[in-house]
Protein backbone atom coordinates (compact mmCIF):
# COMPACT_ATOMS: atom_id res chain seq x y z
CA UNK A 1 0.00 0.00 0.00
CA UNK A 2 1.72 3.36 -0.95
CA UNK A 3 1.85 6.01 1.67
CA UNK A 4 -0.56 8.86 2.05
CA UNK A 5 -0.45 11.65 -0.19
CA UNK A 6 -2.59 14.17 1.45
CA UNK A 7 -3.82 17.04 -0.51
CA UNK A 8 -2.42 20.45 -0.02
CA UNK A 9 -5.32 21.97 0.88
CA UNK A 10 -7.64 20.47 3.79
CA UNK A 11 -10.66 18.24 2.38
CA UNK A 12 -14.30 19.47 3.82
CA UNK A 13 -16.08 16.23 3.09
CA UNK A 14 -15.98 13.23 0.60
CA UNK A 15 -19.54 11.90 -1.07
CA UNK A 16 -20.99 8.78 -1.83
CA UNK A 17 -23.79 8.67 -4.15
CA UNK A 18 -25.83 5.84 -3.45
CA UNK A 19 -26.27 3.73 -6.81
CA UNK A 20 -29.78 3.10 -5.65
CA UNK A 21 -30.55 6.86 -4.94
CA UNK A 22 -29.37 8.08 -8.29
CA UNK A 23 -30.57 5.25 -10.60
CA UNK A 24 -33.63 3.29 -10.94
CA UNK A 25 -32.15 0.22 -9.79
CA UNK A 26 -35.07 -2.33 -11.14
CA UNK A 27 -34.48 -0.37 -14.79
CA UNK A 28 -31.29 -1.68 -16.40
CA UNK A 29 -29.04 1.17 -16.80
CA UNK A 30 -31.49 4.11 -15.87
CA UNK A 31 -30.41 7.40 -14.40
CA UNK A 32 -32.58 8.79 -11.37
CA UNK A 33 -32.83 12.05 -13.65
CA UNK A 34 -35.06 13.73 -10.61
CA UNK A 35 -33.04 12.89 -7.86
CA UNK A 36 -29.24 13.92 -9.75
CA UNK A 37 -30.72 16.98 -10.67
CA UNK A 38 -31.38 18.04 -6.69
CA UNK A 39 -28.02 16.23 -5.28
CA UNK A 40 -26.28 17.95 -7.57
CA UNK A 41 -27.75 21.17 -6.83
CA UNK A 42 -27.48 20.53 -3.41
CA UNK A 43 -23.36 20.24 -3.94
CA UNK A 44 -23.40 23.44 -5.71
CA UNK A 45 -25.51 25.53 -2.54
CA UNK A 46 -23.38 23.38 0.01
CA UNK A 47 -19.64 23.72 -1.17
CA UNK A 48 -19.59 26.58 -4.09
CA UNK A 49 -20.40 30.07 -3.09
CA UNK A 50 -19.80 33.19 -5.65
CA UNK A 51 -21.40 32.99 -9.61
CA UNK A 52 -21.47 29.39 -10.91
CA UNK A 53 -22.30 29.10 -14.65
CA UNK A 54 -22.55 25.68 -16.55
CA UNK A 55 -19.17 23.65 -17.93
CA UNK A 56 -21.06 21.30 -20.25
CA UNK A 57 -20.72 22.71 -23.32
CA UNK A 58 -21.39 19.49 -25.34
CA UNK A 59 -24.22 19.73 -27.91
CA UNK A 60 -27.76 18.14 -26.41
CA UNK A 61 -29.07 14.86 -28.26
CA UNK A 62 -31.56 16.15 -31.36
CA UNK A 63 -30.26 19.82 -31.03
CA UNK A 64 -27.96 21.51 -33.43
CA UNK A 65 -27.42 24.54 -31.25
CA UNK A 66 -24.18 25.24 -30.49
CA UNK A 67 -23.61 25.97 -26.54
CA UNK A 68 -23.76 29.85 -25.67
CA UNK A 69 -22.84 30.00 -21.91
CA UNK A 70 -18.98 30.49 -23.02
CA UNK A 71 -20.11 34.06 -23.22
CA UNK A 72 -21.14 34.30 -19.95
CA UNK A 73 -17.94 33.85 -18.51
CA UNK A 74 -15.57 36.87 -16.95
CA UNK A 75 -12.06 36.23 -15.34
CA UNK A 76 -13.02 39.02 -13.14
CA UNK A 77 -15.51 36.54 -11.59
CA UNK A 78 -14.33 35.16 -7.88
CA UNK A 79 -15.81 31.45 -6.78
CA UNK A 80 -15.19 30.06 -3.62
CA UNK A 81 -15.18 26.08 -3.62
CA UNK A 82 -14.56 24.05 -0.57
CA UNK A 83 -12.63 20.76 -1.66
CA UNK A 84 -14.40 17.70 -1.81
CA UNK A 85 -14.69 14.62 -3.47
CA UNK A 86 -17.48 12.42 -4.99
CA UNK A 87 -17.55 8.74 -5.38
CA UNK A 88 -20.90 7.25 -6.42
CA UNK A 89 -21.95 3.82 -6.77
CA UNK A 90 -23.32 1.94 -9.62
CA UNK A 91 -26.94 1.40 -9.14
CA UNK A 92 -28.54 -0.20 -12.58
CA UNK A 93 -25.35 0.22 -14.23
CA UNK A 94 -22.55 -2.45 -13.97
CA UNK A 95 -23.83 -5.02 -11.59
CA UNK A 96 -25.75 -6.88 -14.22
CA UNK A 97 -22.78 -6.96 -16.55
CA UNK A 98 -20.70 -8.04 -13.78
CA UNK A 99 -22.62 -10.39 -12.10
CA UNK A 100 -23.96 -12.61 -15.47
CA UNK A 101 -20.14 -12.92 -16.02
CA UNK A 102 -18.64 -13.73 -12.76
CA UNK A 103 -16.18 -10.49 -12.77
CA UNK A 104 -15.93 -10.33 -9.07
CA UNK A 105 -15.19 -14.05 -9.12
CA UNK A 106 -11.90 -13.08 -11.31
CA UNK A 107 -10.40 -15.81 -13.69
CA UNK A 108 -9.96 -13.66 -17.03
CA UNK A 109 -9.11 -16.54 -18.86
CA UNK A 110 -12.55 -17.74 -19.66
CA UNK A 111 -13.46 -15.28 -22.50
CA UNK A 112 -16.84 -14.66 -20.45
CA UNK A 113 -15.06 -12.64 -18.07
CA UNK A 114 -12.72 -11.03 -20.03
CA UNK A 115 -16.02 -9.70 -22.24
CA UNK A 116 -17.91 -8.73 -19.00
CA UNK A 117 -14.89 -7.22 -17.15
CA UNK A 118 -14.96 -4.71 -20.73
CA UNK A 119 -19.11 -4.58 -20.55
CA UNK A 120 -19.04 -3.68 -17.11
CA UNK A 121 -16.74 -0.58 -17.41
CA UNK A 122 -18.20 0.38 -20.33
CA UNK A 123 -21.45 0.62 -18.23
CA UNK A 124 -20.32 2.22 -14.82
CA UNK A 125 -18.16 4.60 -16.80
CA UNK A 126 -20.99 5.65 -19.00
CA UNK A 127 -22.77 6.39 -15.76
CA UNK A 128 -19.86 8.46 -14.12
CA UNK A 129 -19.89 10.48 -17.49
CA UNK A 130 -23.33 11.05 -16.79
CA UNK A 131 -23.16 12.52 -13.35
CA UNK A 132 -20.18 14.46 -14.60
CA UNK A 133 -22.17 16.30 -16.98
CA UNK A 134 -24.87 16.57 -14.20
CA UNK A 135 -22.28 18.45 -11.61
CA UNK A 136 -20.89 20.22 -14.33
CA UNK A 137 -24.44 21.61 -15.75
CA UNK A 138 -24.35 23.58 -11.60
CA UNK A 139 -21.15 24.82 -12.19
CA UNK A 140 -18.87 22.42 -10.49
CA UNK A 141 -15.16 21.79 -11.60
CA UNK A 142 -15.42 17.97 -11.85
CA UNK A 143 -13.38 15.78 -13.44
CA UNK A 144 -14.34 11.54 -13.81
CA UNK A 145 -11.65 9.58 -12.26
CA UNK A 146 -11.71 5.66 -12.78
CA UNK A 147 -9.87 3.68 -10.52
CA UNK A 148 -8.81 1.00 -13.26
CA UNK A 149 -7.51 3.70 -15.45
CA UNK A 150 -5.73 5.44 -11.97
CA UNK A 151 -3.54 1.84 -11.98
CA UNK A 152 -5.54 0.77 -9.03
CA UNK A 153 -5.37 -2.86 -8.42
CA UNK A 154 -6.16 -5.77 -5.76
CA UNK A 155 -4.92 -8.54 -4.04
CA UNK A 156 -7.28 -11.24 -2.99
CA UNK A 157 -10.70 -8.89 -3.29
CA UNK A 158 -8.59 -6.32 -0.96
CA UNK A 159 -7.02 -2.95 -2.22
CA UNK A 160 -3.31 -3.41 -2.98
CA UNK A 161 -2.10 -0.67 -5.09
CA UNK A 162 -4.36 2.75 -5.13
CA UNK A 163 -2.33 5.82 -5.38
CA UNK A 164 -4.45 8.69 -4.44
CA UNK A 165 -1.76 11.47 -5.52
CA UNK A 166 -4.05 12.33 -8.90
CA UNK A 167 -7.02 12.71 -6.81
CA UNK A 168 -4.99 15.28 -4.36
CA UNK A 169 -3.43 17.17 -7.09
CA UNK A 170 -6.23 17.49 -9.12
CA UNK A 171 -8.17 18.89 -5.79
CA UNK A 172 -5.55 21.67 -5.06
CA UNK A 173 -5.54 22.54 -9.24
CA UNK A 174 -9.39 23.15 -7.85
CA UNK A 175 -11.20 20.50 -9.43
CA UNK A 176 -14.00 18.37 -8.73
CA UNK A 177 -12.70 14.17 -8.53
CA UNK A 178 -15.68 12.09 -9.57
CA UNK A 179 -14.81 8.25 -8.66
CA UNK A 180 -17.12 5.34 -9.45
CA UNK A 181 -17.14 1.36 -8.28
CA UNK A 182 -14.84 0.13 -11.02
CA UNK A 183 -13.89 -3.54 -12.81
CA UNK A 184 -9.66 -3.99 -11.45
CA UNK A 185 -7.09 -6.13 -11.84
CA UNK A 186 -6.40 -8.15 -8.84
CA UNK A 187 -2.99 -9.91 -8.53
CA UNK A 188 -4.26 -13.22 -6.85
CA UNK A 189 -7.57 -13.85 -9.38
CA UNK A 190 -7.14 -11.64 -12.28
CA UNK A 191 -9.94 -9.41 -11.56
CA UNK A 192 -12.80 -8.36 -9.45
CA UNK A 193 -15.13 -5.18 -8.38
CA UNK A 194 -13.52 -2.42 -6.46
CA UNK A 195 -16.90 -1.02 -4.93
CA UNK A 196 -17.52 2.66 -3.87
CA UNK A 197 -17.77 2.21 -0.50
CA UNK A 198 -14.73 0.80 -0.08
CA UNK A 199 -12.55 3.57 -2.52
CA UNK A 200 -14.41 6.02 -0.04
CA UNK A 201 -12.70 4.08 3.12
CA UNK A 202 -9.31 4.63 1.54
CA UNK A 203 -9.86 8.06 0.57
CA UNK A 204 -11.08 9.09 3.81
CA UNK A 205 -8.02 7.37 5.61
CA UNK A 206 -5.37 8.94 3.77
CA UNK A 207 -7.37 12.48 2.88
CA UNK A 208 -8.46 13.01 6.30
CA UNK A 209 -11.41 15.10 5.42
CA UNK A 210 -13.92 16.69 7.89
CA UNK A 211 -16.55 14.77 7.56
CA UNK A 212 -18.56 11.96 5.37
CA UNK A 213 -21.67 11.70 3.72
CA UNK A 214 -23.71 8.57 2.28
CA UNK A 215 -26.53 10.01 0.11
CA UNK A 216 -28.82 6.68 0.26
CA UNK A 217 -32.38 5.80 -0.61
CA UNK A 218 -33.69 5.08 2.05
CA UNK A 219 -33.96 7.12 5.78
CA UNK A 220 -31.51 5.06 7.24
CA UNK A 221 -30.07 2.02 8.43
CA UNK A 222 -32.76 -0.63 9.36
CA UNK A 223 -32.77 -4.01 10.97
CA UNK A 224 -34.57 -5.36 8.25
CA UNK A 225 -35.18 -4.40 4.36
CA UNK A 226 -37.39 -1.04 5.15
CA UNK A 227 -40.18 -2.25 3.24
CA UNK A 228 -40.95 -5.30 5.38
CA UNK A 229 -43.44 -4.75 8.62
CA UNK A 230 -42.22 -4.11 11.43
CA UNK A 231 -38.71 -3.10 9.98
CA UNK A 232 -36.87 -0.97 13.26
CA UNK A 233 -34.42 2.01 12.69
CA UNK A 234 -31.55 1.32 14.58
CA UNK A 235 -29.75 4.48 16.33
CA UNK A 236 -26.87 3.19 18.12
CA UNK A 237 -24.34 0.59 16.76
CA UNK A 238 -21.71 -0.73 18.50
CA UNK A 239 -18.28 -1.66 16.28
CA UNK A 240 -15.64 -3.49 17.69
CA UNK A 241 -11.55 -3.12 16.76
CA UNK A 242 -12.38 -5.97 14.47
CA UNK A 243 -15.19 -4.38 12.26
CA UNK A 244 -17.69 -6.67 14.05
CA UNK A 245 -20.64 -5.01 14.97
CA UNK A 246 -24.01 -5.22 16.79
CA UNK A 247 -26.92 -3.20 18.02
CA UNK A 248 -26.78 -0.86 20.96
CA UNK A 249 -29.78 1.00 20.49
CA UNK A 250 -32.94 0.56 20.43
CA UNK A 251 -33.63 -2.84 22.40
CA UNK A 252 -34.75 -5.04 20.24
CA UNK A 253 -37.81 -7.31 21.37
CA UNK A 254 -35.91 -10.64 20.46
CA UNK A 255 -31.96 -9.58 21.23
CA UNK A 256 -30.63 -12.90 19.38
CA UNK A 257 -32.52 -11.61 16.06
CA UNK A 258 -29.75 -11.14 13.97
CA UNK A 259 -30.32 -7.68 11.85
CA UNK A 260 -31.34 -9.23 8.02
CA UNK A 261 -30.40 -7.06 5.53
CA UNK A 262 -30.88 -7.97 1.66
CA UNK A 263 -28.32 -7.85 -1.33
CA UNK A 264 -29.94 -8.14 -5.04
CA UNK A 265 -28.86 -10.59 -6.62
CA UNK A 266 -26.90 -8.80 -9.29
CA UNK A 267 -25.11 -6.33 -6.46
CA UNK A 268 -21.69 -7.76 -6.71
CA UNK A 269 -20.50 -5.24 -3.81
CA UNK A 270 -22.07 -6.12 -0.66
CA UNK A 271 -25.20 -3.66 -0.71
CA UNK A 272 -26.24 -2.31 2.80
CA UNK A 273 -23.88 -4.80 5.38
CA UNK A 274 -20.52 -3.21 3.41
CA UNK A 275 -22.40 0.28 3.58
CA UNK A 276 -22.09 0.00 7.51
CA UNK A 277 -18.53 -2.01 7.90
CA UNK A 278 -17.06 0.89 5.95
CA UNK A 279 -18.83 3.62 7.49
CA UNK A 280 -17.77 1.94 11.16
CA UNK A 281 -13.91 1.51 9.62
CA UNK A 282 -14.26 5.48 8.31
CA UNK A 283 -15.38 6.41 11.95
CA UNK A 284 -12.78 4.39 13.53
CA UNK A 285 -10.36 7.07 12.08
CA UNK A 286 -11.98 10.08 14.23
CA UNK A 287 -14.21 11.53 10.67
CA UNK A 288 -17.64 11.77 11.26
CA UNK A 289 -19.85 9.52 8.92
CA UNK A 290 -23.96 11.19 7.83
CA UNK A 291 -26.13 8.57 6.43
CA UNK A 292 -28.85 10.23 4.58
CA UNK A 293 -31.81 10.49 2.88
CA UNK A 294 -30.63 11.83 -0.77
CA UNK A 295 -32.46 14.86 -2.38
CA UNK A 296 -34.13 15.81 0.83
CA UNK A 297 -33.76 19.12 3.44
CA UNK A 298 -32.15 16.94 5.33
CA UNK A 299 -29.21 15.82 2.67
CA UNK A 300 -28.22 19.30 2.22
CA UNK A 301 -27.54 20.05 6.01
CA UNK A 302 -25.20 17.03 6.22
CA UNK A 303 -23.54 17.94 3.33
CA UNK A 304 -23.22 21.49 4.23
CA UNK A 305 -21.73 19.95 7.84
CA UNK A 306 -24.48 21.31 9.82
CA UNK A 307 -24.68 17.85 11.76
CA UNK A 308 -21.30 18.38 12.35
CA UNK A 309 -21.30 21.55 13.83
CA UNK A 310 -24.54 21.28 15.93
CA UNK A 311 -25.85 18.57 18.24
CA UNK A 312 -28.21 16.15 16.64
CA UNK A 313 -31.44 15.95 18.04
CA UNK A 314 -34.20 13.79 16.29
CA UNK A 315 -32.56 14.72 13.23
CA UNK A 316 -33.05 12.74 10.07
CA UNK A 317 -29.44 11.24 9.82
CA UNK A 318 -27.61 8.41 10.53
CA UNK A 319 -24.37 9.71 12.37
CA UNK A 320 -21.48 7.49 12.68
CA UNK A 321 -18.86 8.97 15.25
CA UNK A 322 -15.96 6.82 16.75
CA UNK A 323 -15.30 7.51 20.63
CA UNK A 324 -14.10 4.94 23.26
CA UNK A 325 -16.48 2.56 24.88
CA UNK A 326 -16.06 4.69 28.29
CA UNK A 327 -18.22 7.31 26.71
CA UNK A 328 -21.13 4.75 26.39
CA UNK A 329 -20.65 2.42 29.77
CA UNK A 330 -24.24 1.07 28.96
CA UNK A 331 -23.65 -1.54 31.88
CA UNK A 332 -21.23 -3.43 29.60
CA UNK A 333 -17.60 -4.10 30.24
CA UNK A 334 -15.28 -0.57 29.91
CA UNK A 335 -12.38 -2.35 30.53
CA UNK A 336 -13.36 -4.32 26.58
CA UNK A 337 -11.11 -2.08 24.24
CA UNK A 338 -14.40 -1.85 22.23
CA UNK A 339 -15.16 1.15 20.32
CA UNK A 340 -18.48 2.40 19.70
CA UNK A 341 -19.88 3.78 16.61
CA UNK A 342 -23.25 5.88 17.24
CA UNK A 343 -25.96 6.53 14.70
CA UNK A 344 -28.27 8.90 15.45
CA UNK A 345 -31.06 8.79 12.70
CA UNK A 346 -33.71 11.39 11.43
CA UNK A 347 -37.01 10.23 11.01
CA UNK A 348 -40.72 11.96 10.80
CA UNK A 349 -41.98 13.10 13.98
CA UNK A 350 -44.98 11.04 13.59
CA UNK A 351 -42.66 8.06 13.66
CA UNK A 352 -41.17 8.99 17.02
Amino acid sequence: MEPAAAAAKPIRCIVKLGGAAITCKNELETINEENLKVVSSQLRQAMISGSCHGMDWSKTPGSLEIPSVIDDFSDQEVTDSKKFIIVHGAGSFGHFQASKSGVHKGDLSRPLVKAGFVATRISVTSLNLEIVRALAKEGIPSIGMSPFSCGWSTCERNIAVADVSTVAKAIDTGFIPVLHGDAVLDSSQDCTILSGDVIIRHLAAQLKPDYVVFLTDVLGVYDRPPTEPDAVLLREIAVREDGSWFVLKPALKDMNWQVEITVAAHDTTGGMVAKILEAAMIAKHGIDVYIVKAATDYSLRALQGEFKENKIDRFGVCKFSCMWIQAFTQGLDINTGWRFVSILIEVPWRSI
